[in-house]
């Protein structure tokens, strides 16, 4: 996809010949009332915002909210997740429209309004965080089927099988029924939050007062507050929401529908969040030490006597399905950065592997090279997935900056340009993502000068 000349980016009727085919499609026969309601509601709730929510509840994040609740209980944290998904929408709103309005991706853009150096960075950052996160998310898978008694390398092949499975057939529609399937399986954390039977009375009031505040040293809370960060608001759900806006055939005109798909999405992706943060509270109640069970890789066998065997088993298949989503999401949004940044390059789901070598091999070799590590004898496993959503807090705020100048840029955006909430709130959400993760590296770096704080 080569980039066009800067004057092209007139939000004019002309301005979305990629998107010839679904224009087609929609000059076919009417379908029947029913036929077409039923469309809209799919349309509604399968799209690339309940995919980008739901892909970002990764092996990782879950485990963190899991740890959170292990860790400090629910007083904190459990409002503090429904905030954090407050901010991915309103992130993942502006993504959603500068891909209906521009018809480009978020890396084409960045490399079209911002020069080669910054496309590269910003593509660069990406997919080395995708590439640390893809690691993660074969181990969830890993974790998870080991419960199960599946040896390491059979849930490798699975996870590199899924991803090739989604390359496969040159439709974009194809792809999202597959992740969007998986995807609904989040939801089995909700069962198994129901089964650790936590108290109304507690989650209202934490809801109501965000406490009581755990206690705990700064340096440990603010690992947490910053990996929690870093589960919902992440660079690659930028590239991959504008990415597959585009790829689905979004326009101006769907904006509306893109919003709500998107808000969806987030509460959806907020309720199972949660869930698995209520699910491992009674190892808080309980003073379970996790260092037991190797730093949290063995949630499942230690809420087995709060919660049974079958509620177990199901956190087992939440951490399979979380990897497997992310997978499909994360490899894809890596595919869409590196495409969108080499001239030329096809990068689209609905082009073959032959039409669109370059777009299919990064999006099935990244996944293949994070199994590879994972099979490493003595890769510190638990380490890199602990640290995941730290290195993506780190590098969200020059992310968002770079969303902020494209959303607020009148000669391409047209009249769908920022609105006054929605600058205050992306601005606020950028200052507050970036002194999170600064005053986590001061602390760290003020501990290991022996200067103790907290």
């Amino acid at each position: 996809m080569s980039p066009p000349p800067a004057e092209s980016f007139a939000p004019t009727a002309d301005f979305f010949p990629s998107f010839a085919p679904t224009a087609g499609a929609r000059l076919q026969p009417r379908a029947s009332g029913l036929r077409r309601r039923l469309a809209g509601a799919m349309g509604l709730l399968v799209g690339p915002g309940v995919l980008a929510m739901l892909g970002e509840n990764d092996g990782p994040s879950m485990l963190s909210y899991a740890s959170s609740g292990a860790s400090y209980g629910i007083g904190f944290f459990l409002p503090f997740i429904l905030l954090t998904f407050a901010a991915a929408y309103v992130v993942q709103e502006m993504a959603m429209r500068l891909g209906a309005v521009t018809g480009r991706g978020y890396g084409e853009l960045v490399f079209q309004r911002f020069g080669r150096f910054w496309g590269w960075v910003s593509a660069g950052d990406l997919v080395l965080t995708n590439f640390v996160t893809l690691i993660t998310e074969v181990v969830a898978i890993r974790l998870g089927m080991g419960f199960f008694g599946i040896p390491a390398w059979g849930a490798v092949v699975c996870a590199v099988a899924l991803v090739a499975a989604g390359s496969w057939g040159g439709r974009y529609s194809r792809w999202e029924r597959l992740s969007a399937g998986l995807a609904v399986f989040n939801l089995v954390f909700v069962a198994v939050a129901v089964l650790a039977r936590p108290s109304t009375t507690d989650v209202t009031h934490a809801v109501a007062t965000w406490g009581p505040l755990p206690h705990a040293a700064l340096s440990a809370f603010l690992l947490m507050v910053v990996s929690n960060i870093g589960a919902t608001v992440t660079p690659w759900m930028l590239f991959f929401q504008q990415s597959a806006s585009v790829d689905k055939g979004m326009t101006g005109s769907d904006i509306r529908k893109g919003r709500i798909n998107t808000a969806l999405g987030a509460v959806l992706a907020a309720i199972a969040g949660c869930a698995a943060l209520l699910a491992a509270a009674p190892l808080f109640a309980h003073h379970v030490d996790m260092s037991r069970y190797e730093g949290g890789a063995g949630f499942a066998q230690a809420l087995r006597p709060f919660i049974g065997a079958p509620g177990a088993s199901l956190f087992a298949l939440g951490l399979i399905e979380a990897g497997a989503v992310a997978m499909l999401t994360i490899s894809a949004s890596s595919a869409y950065a590196v495409g969108e940044v080499v001239k030329g390059a096809v990068c689209s789901f609905n082009a073959s592997p032959k039409q669109a070598p370059l777009f299919h091999a990064v999006n099935i070799g990244m996944t293949l090279l994070a199994g590879l590590v994972v099979m490493i004898p003595g890769a510190p496993l638990m380490s890199i997935s602990l640290n995941a959503n730290l290195l993506a807090t780190i590098l969200m705020p020059s992310a968002l900056v770079f969303l902020l100048m494209l959303g607020n840029d009148r000669q391409i955006m047209g009249a769908h340009v920022n609105g006054r909430l929605t600058n205050v709130l992306g601005v606020s959400i950028t200052a507050l993502t970036a002194l999170a993760g600064g005053a986590y590296a001061v602390v760290g770096f003020l501990g290991a000068i022996g200067v103790k704080i907290g």
